[in-house]
């Protein structure tokens, strides 16, 4: 062999990058499937204790009052006004390397921080009084889940959040159309009395379409190993806040 002929190349080592970007595909790949199914038990478990809520089971009784729906939007406010906070906070801690999910958790506190005032709307056109409700304390659930929140948002990159957002955008899209029409319907109220809800089962459902791939770009890092866990215990303080209604 001279010096001009071709040096050559073994194939395995040709294309080094591709092969590994092709192990690491696999690798999240599998790991958002473990993660979904992981969810899904979680998301079972949830859907069953909900419904066994007092609040929830009088929607379904169909013996759900005014009054009711006026405690369920006031102990929710807290918490809802909390939610674009706590997307922000997280956002806030992503390093760079996730430079994209970073994006991505901005965008959604933007989308999530005026829905209060839409439940504020509902909350005064059945009666209520926004003065009080703008000025009511969190229930001891609502106080429980809100300070886990935002602990787990303040540290570097919190990507266990993402189970927490499974929690609460699935309540959204697979919860809030249904229990807005049973309202409307055993209340006797138009569909703008209702919008609140109404509105996050409509849009929630986009979010979730999202989720597998906020999964893949997590999968790389240490912390989205938390994500299953993450959605047990906001599950849990979710049932605590809708348990513990008007308990401040």
């Amino acid at each position: 062999m001279t010096l001009a002929d071709p040096v050559p190349v073994d194939a395995a080592d040709a294309a080094p990058d591709s092969t590994a970007d092709s192990a690491a595909d696999s690798t999240a790949d599998a790991f958002v499937e473990d993660t979904l199914r992981g969810l899904a038990i979680v998301w079972t478990d949830f859907e069953t204790r909900l419904d066994q809520v007092p609040i929830i089971d009088k929607l379904h009784r169909g013996a759900f009052r005014l009054e009711d729906y006026k405690a369920l939007l006031a102990n929710l406010r807290q918490q809802v006004i909390d939610g674009g906070c706590w997307i922000a906070r997280a956002a806030s801690q992503i390093d760079v390397a996730h430079f994209d999910l970073r994006s991505q958790f901005l965008r959604h506190s933007i989308t999530e921080h005026r829905d209060f005032r839409m439940l504020e709307d509902n909350y005064a056109s059945v009666g209520g009084d926004v003065a009080a409700i703008r000025s009511g304390e969190k229930n001891i659930g609502s106080e429980a889940l809100s300070a886990f929140m935002f602990h787990r948002a303040s540290r570097p990159n919190p990507f266990d959040l993402l189970g927490a957002m499974f929690i609460i955008e699935g309540l959204g899209s697979l919860k809030a159309s249904g229990w807005a029409e049973m309202i409307r319907e055993q209340l006797g109220l138009a569909p703008d009395q209702v919008s609140f809800l109404a509105y996050h089962g409509a849009n929630d459902e986009d979010h979730l379409a999202e989720f597998a791939d906020w999964l893949h770009q997590a999968a790389d890092h240490p912390n989205a190993k938390g994500i299953v866990k993450t959605a047990r215990v906001v599950a849990r303080l979710y049932l605590l806040q809708l348990e513990e209604l008007d308990h401040v």
